[in-house]
């Protein structure tokens, strides 16, 4: 599993309408764009399914944009990846019978499979803005 340019650039882009939006305003592509350096008709296709998914809620008119349909506490990586990416396993396949192919699905895929769900599902957006909030920006000081 390999997580595409989609899903990288989608995940982003919603950890910044997480930042930069409120309950009462809405922000647009264009500055999300300008913010993570990011195609504004890339993000145009992102936020469609996003939206249609319904993790996004678009805003109409002069002082349109995108919002967050639930808080962030409520929307996981998971969330996201899933409707931008699909399944987030590894291996996938249907196995013929076969006992030893049987073994290696249950014993290893399985639990690689198990354990990627529950790190996405477990990491919110609130996450994500509170360790951007905290963290050291700036880089590290040095005295002498």
């Amino acid at each position: 599993m390999k997580i595409s340019t989609k899903g990288r650039y989608g995940l982003k882009a919603m950890v910044d309408l997480a930042l930069y939006s409120s309950s009462e305003s809405s922000i647009t592509l264009k500055s999300i764009s300008e913010r993570q350096n990011i195609s504004e008709r890339y993000l145009e296709q992102i936020f469609s399914v996003l939206r249609k998914n319904d993790l996004v809620k678009s805003i109409k008119g002069p002082q349109g944009g995108y919002m967050l349909s639930k808080p962030a506490k409520y929307i996981s990586v998971g969330n996201i990846l899933r409707v931008l990416e699909g399944e987030l396993h590894i291996v996938s396949e249907e196995e013929n019978g076969d006992k030893v192919a049987m073994c290696i699905k249950e014993t290893v895929w399985n639990k690689i499979n198990e354990s990627i769900d529950k790190i996405v599902d477990s990491i919110s957006l609130e996450d994500l803005v509170w360790e951007y909030n905290n963290s050291n920006s700036e880089g590290y000081m040095f005295y002498i």
